[in-house]
């Protein structure tokens, strides 16, 4: 990440979606119910149901599951379900998902410099 990315816009604007959560929440008395233990099972069950859809396909298949007349809605949702329920556990903890994701997108970089990491699966401590 070069210094003129960490002065332009956030990469990751989720206020909206928080406050549209936050409501949906406080609609249905379901705060007592958000404990970050809580989200994190939910959280972990929606990812389940994303990875259920892509079990079985081929690495060719999976590239276009979202295309597939058949398993691109339930794609599409599920997608929607893990983004909620992260954003969710986010403000929930108090966390900011930009400068979360501003810092770590950071740090990898300097795990995985270009020259070391192009075209290379291995983890950081083995490059």
């Amino acid at each position: 990440m070069s210094d003129s990315d960490s002065s332009s816009a956030p990469l990751v604007d989720v206020v909206k979606l928080a406050a549209s959560l936050q409501r949906f929440a406080d609609d249905r008395d379901w705060q007592q119910f958000h404990s970050p233990k809580n989200l994190i099972l939910a959280l972990t069950g929606e990812v389940g149901e994303l990875c259920e859809i892509f079990q079985w396909l081929s690495d060719a298949d999976s590239l276009s599951a979202a295309k597939n007349p058949e398993m691109g809605q339930a794609v599409e949702d599920e997608l929607a379900d893990v983004l909620m329920y992260l954003v969710r556990l986010s403000s929930v903890l108090g966390i900011d998902l930009n400068e979360a994701v501003t810092r770590k997108l950071a740090s990898n970089g300097q795990k995985y410099p270009v020259d070391k990491a192009r075209s290379n699966s291995k983890k950081y401590d083995r490059l």
